[in-house]
């Protein structure tokens, strides 16, 4: 599983994790895992599966550390 920082959580249900590289990966709140999208926090370390979506790379299994 690879580690990221949530960078922004928008009020639509997605949001994009830091992760550490030049390119944020997006992430749905269908694909959070152990708690509810609404308990995210920007700033937040989370751990994620790299996935492929619809319109490209995604953060899958996104788990709160």
């Amino acid at each position: 599983m690879a580690e990221g920082t949530i960078k922004r959580i928008t009020d639509k249900g997605f949001g994009f994790i830091d992760t550490g590289s030049n390119q944020d990966m997006f992430f749905h709140s269908s694909n959070v895992e152990g708690v509810a999208f609404d308990d995210l926090r920007e700033g937040q370390k989370v751990t994620y599966v790299e996935g492929t979506g619809p319109k490209g790379p995604r953060a899958e299994q996104v788990t709160p550390v």
